[in-house]
C-alpha cells in the first residue's frame, strides 16, 4: 500500500498534453485584441464615427475569427498529411526491411548513451511490442500527445479569437467620448493578462510573456493609428 500510496504522490503533471490547444488558444486570443483593437484604433483615429468604429469593429471580430479557424485547420491538416505520410513510409520500410529498421533504432539508443548490446536489447524488445510506435516516437519524433489535431487547433483559434476581440469592442462600446484612449487601455490591460494566463498553462516564466505580447500589441495599435491619422489629415 506504501508502495502505490509513494508512486501516486509522485505522479508528475506535465504540460506538453497542452501545447496543440494552448498554442491555438493563446494565438487567437492575443490576434483578437491586437487585430481588433487596432481596427479601431485607426478607423477612430481617421474621425470615423462611433456607428463605423463599431461597424468595424464588429466586422473585424467576425472575419478574423472565420479567418483563424480556416488558417489554422488548413496549416494543422497538412501537419497531419504530413504525419500520415511518414507513418506509412516507416511502415512499408518496416514491412520490407525490419533488421535496417531494427539497426537504426539501435543507433538512436546508443548515441542517446546505452551500450551496443543495451541498445539493441531494447530495439527489439519495443520492436516486438509495437514496432511502428516505437520508430514513430524515437525516430520520427511524433508522439500522440502532441499530433496535430486540425479540428481542435481551428476551434480553439476561433473561439479565443472572438473572446479576444470582444474586449476592444465593449470598450469602444462603453466609452464612446474616447475610444481611442478606452480601447488601447482595456486591450493592453487584457494582452499583459493573457501573457500571464498563457506562461501560466504552460508552466513558463510570465514576465517575459507578458512583455513579448503587451510591447508588439502597442506596436501594432501605435501603427494603425497613425495609418488613421494620416488618412484623417488627407480628408
Amino acid at each position: 500500500m506504501r508502495a502505490v500510496a509513494a508512486r501516486a504522490a509522485h505522479l508528475e503533471r506535465h504540460t506538453v498534453s497542452r501545447i496543440g490547444w494552448l498554442r491555438a488558444a493563446v494565438l487567437g486570443a492575443n490576434d483578437g485584441i491586437v487585430s481588433t483593437a487596432s481596427l479601431i484604433v485607426g478607423v477612430a483615429a481617421a474621425a470615423g464615427s462611433q456607428q463605423s468604429i463599431l461597424i468595424a469593429g464588429l466586422a473585424g471580430l467576425i472575419a478574423g475569427a472565420m479567418s483563424m479557424a480556416a488558417g489554422e485547420f488548413v496549416s494543422v491538416s497538412s501537419q497531419a498529411d504530413a504525419e500520415k505520410a511518414e507513418l506509412t513510409r516507416e511502415a512499408e520500410e518496416l514491412r520490407t526491411d525490419p533488421e535496417t529498421e531494427e539497426d537504426e533504432l539501435t543507433h538512436i539508443y546508443e548515441s542517446r548513451g546505452l551500450s551496443t548490446e543495451l541498445a539493441r536489447e531494447v530495439a527489439k524488445a519495443l520492436m516486438a511490442k509495437d514496432a511502428l510506435v516505437a520508430h514513430a516516437r524515437d525516430e520520427l519524433g511524433l508522439i500522440d500527445l502532441t499530433q496535430a489535431r486540425p479540428l481542435q487547433a481551428a476551434g480553439s483559434s476561433a473561439v479565443s479569437f472572438a473572446i479576444g476581440a470582444v474586449l476592444p469592442l465593449m470598450a469602444a462600446f462603453a466609452f464612446a467620448g474616447n475610444v481611442i484612449a478606452a480601447v488601447v487601455a482595456v486591450s493592453l490591460v487584457s494582452l499583459a493578462l493573457l501573457g500571464f494566463l498563457g506562461a501560466r498553462a504552460g508552466s513558463a516564466p510570465p514576465a517575459n510573456a507578458v512583455l513579448r505580447v503587451v510591447f508588439w500589441g502597442a506596436v501594432a495599435m501605435g501603427v494603425t493609428a497613425g495609418a488613421g491619422l494620416l488618412f484623417n489629415a488627407g480628408g
